[in-house]
């Protein structure tokens, strides 16, 4: 089966989305490095899917967090677990959330679901609005004190605090457009993710 899905950045406006094609072996795992490459963001941090109230993540034994947390809810392994096992229907939608601090969480939903007679080799990016937001801004207000850092402020008074953690914000973070989004070094990119790194 091939699944295209929608893969939305919730509580940005103007919206940050992608399209993707993914083959239904895919795991939810290789499913978390695809949307590394397809949003933009660089695999720095944690992550879990959330399907029907079970998470879907990375064993407490493959992680190197140094303590462990009790889980309050059922979890499966996304290494294992394969998208073809959970998707059942056009319409389904389920949560992945990256980076528990800035606690980035994407909206997937599954557009359509195709039988076809030969598997995809890797999946395609079909179209995408806007780039994704840096990675450790500190969430969904960092990105928004960044892009105002970037804006021309006009008759905007600031004081000297703020001016200087504007400033702050310019010379870390450099020129940035947040309209940017390049389909062809993604689809790219697409190609070498789950062939470049081992399983």
């Amino acid at each position: 089966m091939t699944y295209q899905l929608k893969v939305s950045l919730k509580g940005i406006r103007p919206p940050i989305w992608r399209r993707i094609e993914v083959h239904s072996e895919l795991t939810f795992h290789q499913l978390h490095e695809v949307i590394q490459v397809l949003m933009g963001w660089e695999n720095y941090h944690l992550y879990s899917f959330e399907y029907n109230d079970v998470l879907i993540e990375l064993p407490e034994d493959e992680l190197e967090t140094g303590f462990f947390l009790p889980k309050m809810r059922e979890t499966a392994d996304s290494r294992k677990e394969k998208l073809g096992d959970w998707i059942r229907a056009e319409k389904d939608k389920f949560l992945y959330t990256y980076d528990f601090g800035d606690d980035w969480e994407h909206m997937v939903t599954v557009e359509k679901i195709e039988q076809v007679s030969e598997k995809l080799k890797y999946p395609v990016c079909l179209k995408g609005k806007r780039a994704c937001p840096p990675e450790d801004v500190g969430g969904i207000y960092g990105y928004s004190a960044l892009l105002q850092a970037f804006q021309d402020q006009g008759d905007r008074q600031l004081d000297q605090e703020e001016k200087e953690y504007m400033e702050e914000l310019r010379e870390w973070y450099g020129p940035i457009d947040p309209e940017a989004f390049d389909i062809d070094q993604v689809n790219q990119s697409l190609k070498k993710v789950l062939t470049n790194r081992k399983r």
